[in-house]
């Protein structure tokens, strides 16, 4: 599995694995316990979830799948931001912790922008951090101007990551936001890079995925992959479809292929507003 570096010196793998609508239904839980833990296995080691998914039953969904496997595999998890005072930022996360039967997270994030102000959700940052239950911290649905917000706080230079809506379909961020992050070391990670599951029929993409004996699907995450700062956290509860999903990390586009996909999908020539599902 190809690695992502972090600005704090952690790797982690460009390929994660989503849990946004899992643990909505019991009687799925099993099939997606199997599909973590099928990443899992597969490289993927970097499991994203927040406190938000199905009220907390996606962070247990969570602690099931990497039972007796905690040390090898980087978690991430996030609070609301009607939960993003300081002192309710800290038990957010300590709840969250219990749901996950750990005692730690690897990356917190502030889930989206909220009537709290930043420096206090991130007073609640350093505090976990001071006591160990989170190791770093970061943000997510945070567009350019809010992140140049954010990381004029103190401690703001050691944000590893906002996580944004991305995919070759919805590539607004790739005007301004992408660059920024890049330019100020600061990962980009990509939820909904598949559209929700929703693949475009489009002749181009299954003309390239021909070209590297791959799928549509892999050829969408390659690309949103193509930037060394950037990682794709899918989520499938289809154990088959997770490891479909893991072997796109395999496909390299070329110039060509990138070239062909931005005359079908076109890079945006101004600001957009930040995607958010």
């Amino acid at each position: 599995m190809r690695q992502v570096a972090l600005r704090n010196g952690a790797r982690v793998s460009a390929v994660g694995l989503g849990t946004w609508k899992m643990g909505e239904d019991v009687r799925q839980r099993a099939q997606e316990v199997r599909a973590l833990a099928t990443g899992i296995d597969l490289g993927a080691t970097l499991i994203d979830t927040a406190e938000m998914y199905a009220d907390g039953r996606a962070e247990e969904v969570v602690a099931a799948a990497i039972k007796g496997r905690r040390d090898g595999v980087y978690l991430v998890s996030k609070v609301l931001p009607q939960n993003a005072s300081r002192a309710g930022t800290v038990k957010a996360c300590e709840a969250s912790l219990k749901r996950l039967k750990t005692d730690r997270i690897d990356l917190y994030l502030l889930h989206w922008r909220g009537s709290v102000p930043f420096a206090e959700t991130m007073a609640g940052f350093d505090d976990l951090i001071q006591s160990g239950k989170i190791l770093s911290f970061g943000v997510s649905n945070l567009d350019l101007n809010e992140m140049q917000e954010w990381v004029k706080l103190s401690r703001g230079d050691k944000t590893l990551v906002d996580q944004v809506q991305y995919s070759i379909d919805t590539r607004g961020i790739d005007f301004d936001l992408v660059p920024w992050c890049l330019d100020h070391k600061i990962a980009v990670m990509a939820y909904c890079p598949l559209s929700q599951g929703t693949i475009p029929r489009n002749a181009t993409l299954k003309r390239i995925a021909e070209r590297h004996g791959a799928t549509p699907a892999q050829i969408m995450l390659a690309w949103v992959l193509r930037h060394e700062h950037v990682i794709a956290i899918p989520k499938s509860a289809k154990p088959e479809r997770v490891r479909e999903n893991v072997q796109a990390a395999d496909v390299l586009l070329s110039a060509e292929d990138l070239m062909d996909l931005d005359k079908e999908f076109p890079p945006p020539r101004k600001a957009q507003p930040l995607a958010m599902t």
